[in-house]
């Protein structure tokens, strides 16, 4: 019963949770859809936040994908996550820290220190409103387009927050509050929203029907979400960006032997030993091969679609492959009722095999869902290793210098002198975007 309602709150119906008892007392506003692609070619974004933002993994995901699967909008991003910040610590660093590097386009996750781990109060509101308005009119007036996130939800009483009260359900009642208040300014504004509280709170409950209440969607402190939690988190600011979830299409007619592939994917040989294809957009790859693992990505591994330490758990509770991650193969005019389809690197036979009938061919198979060990996964943990270094740096640059000594002698230089530090960062990440060859088979069986 709770799969079908998550599966209609993401199509914005939220009447139905009244039937289950852990959501029945929230009452959350309609999020708006983005209506179209929000973002840019060349487009610099700003991913701002608090200490969920400087964990560096919903950032470290969306970079991921912007760079790798749309890598033709050539999309250029910082993070600015800071432990502890409510909105109003935001607003008094966004001008030295942020605006100085030109965003065209900002997220804010701002939230979660602002509920102030307590039953809401109508001050924590107005407060929560004032300083989110003001941060949004400051980027626009710097030309900067803004997607005002929500914050996540809570998973226990955070021991380690002094004052804290009430119960999980308050705090949870309280950031529902301030998520509603964040689709008004949204509206308001006429800017795009993020949602990320919803989806996480509704992929919680679902979570622990399917594998058990230790499964924590916030993460085991309650607040700090693993893996899961932040692909949940990646998956509201990518859906809220307007894209369309098409990596490419690979058509074959197998009565003639012959592929063709769209945008960003190109045939170099088909034949007898299966097509042969170049590809300059990659799938978003949901875990890597324990060889390949680099930088503190999930590797695949047995029973990872269970835990919340993994991003494959979190694609069985949204539809994140269905709806931003779709490779698509489709093969017609077959003779046979079945086929094994193999895809591996185009150097060596392919290892991973699966078996589709042929009305399911003809209508089409996601490769990215079927295969999450395929043949992009060397060269997407090369790239997302360099993201996560660049990414790191980038919390020494804002934290340790701007705001250290160096920063507080002269912050011109401090900025002059991180940004040559960190340009070799960001171009060994592009330098690492290259090409993949890779081959399919289709065999009757």
């Amino acid at each position: 019963m709770l799969n079908k309602l998550l599966c209609l709150a993401f199509f914005g119906t939220f009447s139905a949770y009244s039937q289950a008892p852990e959501l029945a007392q929230f009452h959350p506003a309609k999020a708006p859809p983005a209506e179209k692609l929000l973002l840019k070619q060349g487009d610099r974004l700003a991913i701002c936040g608090d200490s969920i933002t400087e964990q560096k993994m919903y950032s470290r995901i969306v970079e991921d994908y912007l760079t790798m699967c749309v890598p033709e909008l050539n999309i250029t991003v910082r993070q600015y996550g800071w432990s502890g910040e409510k909105a109003s610590g935001f607003l008094a660093r966004l001008t030295n820290d942020c605006l100085r590097f030109n965003p065209t386009v900002a997220t804010t996750c701002y939230g979660m220190n602002d509920h102030e781990y307590k039953p809401y109060e109508e001050r924590i509101g107005q407060t929560y409103r004032e300083k989110s308005t003001a941060i949004i009119e400051a980027f626009k007036a710097n030309g900067v387009r803004v997607i005002q996130g929500s914050a996540g939800c809570v998973g226990k009483m955070p021991g380690w927050v002094k004052g804290a009260n009430g119960s999980v359900n308050d705090l949870n009642l309280n950031l529902c509050e301030l998520r509603n208040i964040g689709i008004e300014l949204a509206r308001t504004e006429k800017v795009g929203f993020a949602d990320v509280f919803w989806p996480m709170l509704t992929a919680g409950v679902t979570a622990h029907e399917k594998y058990g209440t230790n499964f924590a969607i916030s993460g085991g402190d309650g607040v700090h979400p693993n893996w899961a939690g932040h692909t949940v988190m990646a998956y509201a600011f990518l859906k809220a960006f307007g894209l369309s979830g098409d990596i490419g299409t690979f058509t074959v007619d197998l009565k003639n032997r012959k592929m063709k592939a769209t945008d960003g994917h190109r045939v170099v040989s088909s034949g007898a030993d299966g097509f042969e294809l170049t590809s300059t957009r990659y799938p978003f790859c949901a875990c890597i091969g324990a060889t390949n693992c680099a930088a503190s990505y999930p590797p695949c591994a047995g029973g990872d679609e269970t835990r919340d330490n993994t991003i494959r758990s979190a694609m069985t509770l949204i539809p994140f492959n269905q709806e931003l991650n779709r490779l698509v193969l489709v093969a017609k005019n077959g003779k046979s009722k079945n086929y094994r389809v193999s895809w591996g690197p185009a150097a060596a036979a392919p290892s991973e095999t699966r078996t589709f009938s042929a009305s399911q061919l003809e209508r089409g198979i996601n490769l990215a869902e079927e295969f999450p060990q395929n043949p992009f996964a060397a060269a997407f943990a090369k790239v997302d290793a360099a993201v996560a270094a660049k990414e790191a740096y980038e919390t020494r640059q804002i934290k340790n210098i701007f705001h250290g000594a160096e920063g507080k002698a002269d912050m011109e230089t401090a900025a002059q002198k991180t940004e040559a530090e960190r340009g070799p960062l960001a171009l060994a990440m592009h330098e690492a975007l290259v090409p993949v060859t890779h081959r399919i088979r289709i065999e009757p069986l």
